[in-house]
């Protein structure tokens, strides 16, 4: 597929999607989605990547919907917009390839990432922030609920009373204050930023891949079992990993006090 909105690349097991409307702050469309759905079916499919790094062009990470999009806009004559349509149709889909995804993922949120776009950056493993980035949930400004996953996300990670005030507010809040919350993994000098992600995005690509993966679904899934079920959960993770190349090369290097060499497989 020839990008027009997304910058999309792979290297050395690093997939690098950056979202590319940086005029628009980097808001959604429908012809995004099309491409950011073609861009995850690579990384999906590619057995040479081992993860996933989600970016803005400019200054902002992302805006969340574009509002003059053909699908979300008014005009005088014209039926109201099905919004609940243009969320299952769009942003369900996208939650759910995220935090599915055969790989770990980074949210790497160079700027302002606002309403869906906040709730996309959630949607991935770690989010890491320039200290000058800020989060919004701006839904209440113009008569919404928070969308994208960001009802579910918000009350795990930071808990409902603050959870509530950022939805029902609707104020922005600053990177530094995302990761004293832990809202997001972390919040880095602007200048250190890049340099930051690249450094763990290096790491998680040659980290054994399915361990990580079934560490995020065993996180996923402990709010809905009992302790007595997790451990069970626990305990069929160790019995499929227990067998994998990654584990008797990670007790090998250890044994033989070096560096492992993970495959991913």
């Amino acid at each position: 597929m020839d990008y027009q909105n997304i910058l999309f690349t792979v290297e050395a097991g690093i997939a690098r999607l950056t979202l590319n409307r940086p005029d628009k702050l980097n808001s959604f469309t429908g012809e995004m989605h099309v491409e950011l759905r073609d861009a995850l079916d690579t990384v999906q499919s590619d057995p040479t990547i081992r993860v996933l790094v989600l970016t803005g062009a400019g200054r902002a990470f992302c805006a969340g919907q574009d509002l003059a999009d053909p699908e979300m806009a008014i005009a005088p004559g014209r039926p109201m917009p099905d919004i609940g349509n243009v969320v299952e149709k769009n942003y369900k889909p996208l939650v759910l390839r995220l935090q599915n995804l055969r790989v770990p993922t980074i949210a790497a949120v160079n700027g302002i990432a606002a309403g869906a776009g906040a709730s996309v950056a959630l949607a991935c493993d770690l989010v890491v922030a320039t200290k000058s980035a800020s989060f919004l949930q701006a839904f209440s400004k113009i008569g919404l609920v928070p969308d994208t996953g960001g009802t579910w996300f918000l009350p795990q990670r930071v808990g409902m009373a603050r959870a509530m005030g950022l939805a029902l507010l609707a104020e922005k809040l600053p990177a530094e204050k995302a990761a004293e919350w832990g809202l997001i993994w972390a919040a880095v000098e602007d200048a250190e930023f890049v340099a930051s992600v690249d450094r763990l995005a290096t790491q998680l690509s040659t980290a054994p891949t399915k361990a990580l993966v079934r560490t995020r679904q065993a996180l996923h899934a402990a709010p809905g079992h009992t302790l007595e079920q997790q451990l069970s959960f626990e305990g069929s993770f160790m019995r499929e990993l227990g067998w994998s190349p990654d584990y008797a090369e990670g007790v090998a290097a250890f044994m033989e006090k070096r560096a492992p060499k993970f495959t991913g497989e």
